[in-house]
């Protein structure tokens, strides 16, 4: 299904053309000047000059030329201008093929794209914490946008579960239980199914673990063998790796699913490991590898660079390896796997610089085709209302959980003074609704900029919030439920007034905006669609009389035009991440 804005832009071409000019300069714009017109073309302007005519001129004869259905209204406006207005009845077409369209008219991507989302990055043994909320929150988003355009999406969680912070681990359990079999080199036998620690055993012996090796000479020497061993494959320590990873990832997923939040893969850096060796020894053979100082690097400097851009290291001087040398890996790993037109890593903004290495040193050594395009998408920082990075009341990184055990405490407060929200559904609603506030809170702000949390602002049941958002579809459910009767078949009707048509033109923009939040990889832009729809919607049901409406055909209008509004609503608030409750 065709966009409006292109349909028009067709129609204005076909205009251009007859009066003798080039259809090219035909192109509907949504118009800046609503109480103007609803869709403006500024062609004339531009051709004026190629033509060597005023452009008002030009504008009157192309207007002249736009004697089609689709118009209402068609004139030129100087300098050289052409607003549009549509006929009801050709809106109203239009939305009905929007209504019984599988993605509500937003089109697919032919051929479908494949894309490789990296977000996440949480490290294993230890517990979320606020700063993993953006990554996964943008990250969710992104994955579920470019999915509903048609492409073929990867989410990738990519863990921290490889380098020192495993050694460390693993010398602080056997500090605990040092008669483990898997510190028994000599023993044969199968190990244990069940973990010897909990997600709250490693939660307390890394932080320990790191502390000690800061001071403790030995153990930090005894920290970087069992690194050393466990990256050498030694049969007891990568038993023992895989118990942490299966406590880690269990308790990480029942988290992130708290939020929403899904991965289609659960890998590692652990798990680009077997490809960095083969990896380096190509880079070493094709030339692309040179010593440098001691250390092996990729040299990623171009003569159009203005400032220094440092070579891409891959092993210290030491033989160890770096997040880069992982990163190269992980790509290598994926090119085999997936094949990705795009790779989009939804990192710390802090991060653009190790990025901007990694990516250079892929194209260059063909590790990734020259097509392929790789993007760092940095996040800015969560900061309190001072300005400064959010931590608790005492100072420190807040988890993950007590953030949202904050929210959903200030939620369900609200929702308590309502008193519609029977005791059982309580909890679940103030948890679908916390999750609202915090995704659409975070999301509403430009991904790349830093945005204060403010816990109260983002829970309001008015004004730019997830809330207000839900408000919206539960009011609009209200009323089909008091209507009574079968809503989603009843049709469309051509506006009558001007808040109908302001709401169908709002309608008409979702595949417009959609779009363009998939090709600036900006959740905002969908966001800001949401509140104007929401905005369009509440105008609309507060000075139209829908359920005491005598005319039976217009009330079925405007149920059907709320049915469809709701729907809009319900899937672009579930592309961001989160979903409405039935009652609030």
């Amino acid at each position: 299904m065709n966009k409006l804005v292109d349909q028009i832009s067709a129609l204005l071409a076909d205009a251009f053309q007859a009066a003798g000019y080039d259809p090219a300069y035909g192109k509907a714009t949504v118009s800046n000047r609503p109480d103007l017109c609803e869709y403006q073309c500024n062609g004339a302007l531009a051709a004026a000059k190629a033509y060597h005519k005023a452009p008002i001129a030009i504008a009157g004869e192309v207007a002249a030329q736009l004697n089609h259905a689709a118009f209402s209204q068609a004139e030129a406006a100087a300098p050289g201008f052409i607003n549009l207005r549509l006929a009801p009845e050709y809106l109203c077409a239009w939305l009905e093929q929007m209504r019984t369209d599988t993605h509500l008219g937003v089109p697919q991507q032919e051929p479908p794209r494949t894309i490789v989302v990296d977000y996440g990055g949480a490290n294993v043994a230890k517990p979320l914490h606020v700063g993993h909320l953006r990554p996964a929150i943008i990250g969710e988003a992104i994955c579920r946008m470019e999915r509903y355009v048609g492409n073929e999406v990867i989410g990738d969680v990519h863990l921290g579960d490889w380098g020192l912070q495993m050694g460390l681990i693993v010398e602080g359990v056997r500090e605990r239980q040092p008669d483990l079999p898997y510190f028994d080199e000599q023993y044969t036998g199968e190990y244990p199914d069940e973990a010897p620690f909990t997600i709250s055993d490693l939660e307390q012996i890394y932080p320990a673990a790191s502390a000690r090796s800061k001071v403790d000479a030995a153990f930090s020497a005894r920290a970087h063998e069992a690194t050393l061993r466990l990256q050498k494959g030694e049969r007891g320590y990568r038993a023992l790796f895989e118990q942490i990873m299966k406590v880690s990832v269990a308790d990480l997923k029942k988290n992130y699913e708290s939020l929403d939040v899904h991965f289609t893969l659960w890998k590692g850096e652990s798990d680009a490991e077997p490809y960095i060796g083969p990896m380096i020894q190509r880079m070493r053979d094709e030339g692309y590898a040179v010593q440098s100082q001691g250390a092996l690097v990729v040299e990623v400097q171009t003569p159009e660079d203005t400032k220094d851009v440092p070579p891409c290291i891959l092993l210290k001087s030491d033989g160890a390896t770096l997040y880069a040398t992982t990163d190269l890996a992980t790509l290598v790993q994926r090119e085999e796997d997936f094949h990705p037109d795009q790779v989009i890593y939804v990192v710390d903004k802090r991060q653009a610089l190790h990025f901007e290495q990694v990516f250079r040193a892929a194209h260059k050594t063909g590790i990734v085709r020259p097509e392929t395009r790789l993007q760092f998408l940095g996040f800015g920082t969560m900061n309190g209302k001072d300005g400064k990075p959010f931590k608790t009341r005492d100072g420190g990184v807040m988890r993950l959980e007590a953030l949202m055990g904050e929210i959903t405490d200030t939620v369900r407060q609200r929702i308590e003074q309502n008193q519609v929200i029977p005791p059982e559904k309580m909890e679940q609603t103030a948890h679908t609704i916390a999750v609202a506030a915090l995704k659409y809170g975070d999301l509403s702000n430009l991904a790349t900029k830093d945005y204060a949390f403010d816990i109260e602002r983002f829970c309001a049941f008015e004004g730019n919030t997830g809330p207000y958002l839900l408000y919206t579809i539960v009011r609009i459910k209200s009323i089909m439920s008091k209507y009574g009767g079968e809503v989603d078949h009843l049709p469309l009707r051509p506006a009558e007034n001007p808040l109908e048509k302001d709401l169908q033109l709002c309608l008409t923009r979702f595949a417009d905006q959609l779009l363009l939040a998939v090709r600036d990889t900006a959740p905002n832009v969908l966001c800001a669609y949401c509140y104007e729809l929401a905005c369009a919607a509440n105008r609309f049901y507060h000075d139209v009389k829908i359920l005491q409406e005598p005319d039976e055909e217009k009330k079925q209008g405007y149920l059907a035009l709320l049915r469809l509004t709701s729907r809009v609503l319900e899937t672009a608030i579930n592309l961001l991440g989160f979903t409405a409750p039935e009652q609030m």
